[in-house]
């Protein structure tokens, strides 16, 4: 099998450019089976540690940039785990998405491939209507990203998140990270969602930044005063939140987006956003989500993500590697959060036979001290944390609070309704 491999090649003391080259695959140098303890007393513990071992350890760059670790390990969510570890080079996280479900089949009917979502197409109306809505369109689009893209400049250039327990005084450095999962249900994000008229992407902000705040109050040691309200809202805290740029935001059919000319190309294709977090001790917790929703739609009615991916792809080609990075480092280094959000197969998959129980996604070797990942399957979302033990030296008990969050969430949507329907 040949496919293509990332070589450096140098160009004087100084200058190193990347190419893809074609190379023979040997699957045996891809595929890894170590021998694990069967009686191993914590097989949750040995799957962070043995993550966060793969994260430490570069990739060889004298072969193609995958591998796949097959852990005969039952854990608290699966029988056995597989740990793929790809370079971010190979594509973004809604292509390494596509082919997995390329690879797989539906657990309902062995032979037959995942189903796609297809885009919604919008309803028609009258055509003075769409004239109107169109300029107005326009006009917010245009004021919305010159008023976030301006703000982002700035923040890059000039503003940096306070020193708080999510940020050390330094800044976030590469360092060991620990990555953790958790997973709970999706019904419970969407009993929240259709009782509040807003989507999964807002909840799941919105959960993130209560937990957030209640776990900043505890390492502050706070309670719900007016003092200690007003020593959280002293700190500025901004999260990255990154965004697919393709057309379709559902996963893509492999196939299309191997085509020529496809709108939904294989790839790196994504852009991001400067989020400020509403870090606050709210006596109501919908108001994380509320304030969530709020900030996300400016971004969205913005062309602050297009404008972020142009920004770095400008950079490295006309000012190089060096500038790219320094640019990334600035960034990060000004922010205290990662977020990212990829959706998952709708129904149940299997992979080669072997009936697929969850799909948890990170990155590493970013300079910043967590990093929130949520992954959707079937019914199931799995939160992953990545974190700097440096930085959160309990990040379990983070994913808890975040956890809890959704739990305060949806009762405080069910007995808001019950109250409605007592009435």
């Amino acid at each position: 099998m040949r496919m293509p491999l990332l070589k450096e090649t140098g160009l004087g003391e100084h200058k190193v450019k990347a190419k893809w080259i074609p190379t023979i695959v040997k699957v045996e140098d891809h595929v890894i089976v170590p021998d694990i303890d069967p009686n191993i007393e914590n097989p949750d513990q040995f799957l962070e540690d043995y993550t966060t071992n793969m994260a430490l350890s570069p990739m060889d760059k004298s072969k193609p940039l995958w591998e796949f670790h097959l852990l005969q390990l039952k854990t608290s969510y699966a029988g056995s785990v597989a740990v793929a570890r790809f370079h971010h080079s190979l594509g973004d996280g809604m292509s390494l998405m596509s082919l997995l479900l390329a690879c797989t089949r539906k657990t309902c009917d062995l032979q037959a491939l995942p189903t796609f979502v297809v885009p919604k197409k919008s309803n028609g109306m009258h055509i003075c209507w769409s004239l109107i809505a169109w300029f107005w369109f326009i006009v917010k689009l245009l004021f919305h990203t010159c008023v976030e893209v301006f703000k982002s400049m700035v923040i890059v250039c000039f503003v940096r998140d306070n020193a708080t327990p999510l940020k050390d005084k330094s800044g976030a450095t590469i360092s060991v990270n620990k990555f953790i999962h958790r997973i709970f249900s999706l019904d419970d994000v969407k009993v929240v969602k259709n009782a509040m008229n807003m989507t999964v992407n807002d909840v799941l902000l919105g959960v993130v930044q209560a937990g957030l705040s209640r776990y900043l109050s505890e390492r502050f040691d706070l309670n719900k005063t007016f003092k200690s309200r007003k020593i959280l809202e002293k700190n500025n805290i901004y999260g990255v939140v990154f965004f697919n740029l393709r057309p379709n935001r559902n996963i893509e059919d492999l196939a299309k987006m191997m085509e020529k000319g496809s709108k939904s190309r294989w790839g790196n294709s994504i852009g991001y956003v400067l989020f400020p977090l509403w870090v606050r001790l709210e006596e109501d917790t919908l108001e994380y989500i509320r304030r969530a929703k709020i900030t996300m739609d400016r971004k969205k009615l913005s062309l602050e993500p297009i404008f972020s991916f142009a920004l770095l792809k400008f950079t490295m080609k006309v000012l190089g590697l060096k500038a790219l990075k320094n640019l990334v480092n600035s960034i990060f280094s000004r922010t205290s959060v990662i977020f990212t959000n990829v959706v998952g197969p709708c129904e149940e998959i299997s992979f080669f036979d072997h009936e697929i129980s969850y799909i948890a996604a990170s990155s590493c070797g970013v300079p910043q001290g967590l990093t929130i990942h949520m992954q959707s399957y079937v019914k199931k979302v799995i939160i992953n944390l990545a974190v700097d033990h440096n930085v959160i030296p309990d990040p379990h008990h983070l994913c808890d609070l975040i956890i809890d969050s959704l739990n305060s969430m949806k009762s405080a949507v069910v007995e808001r309704d019950s109250c409605k329907l007592e009435v």
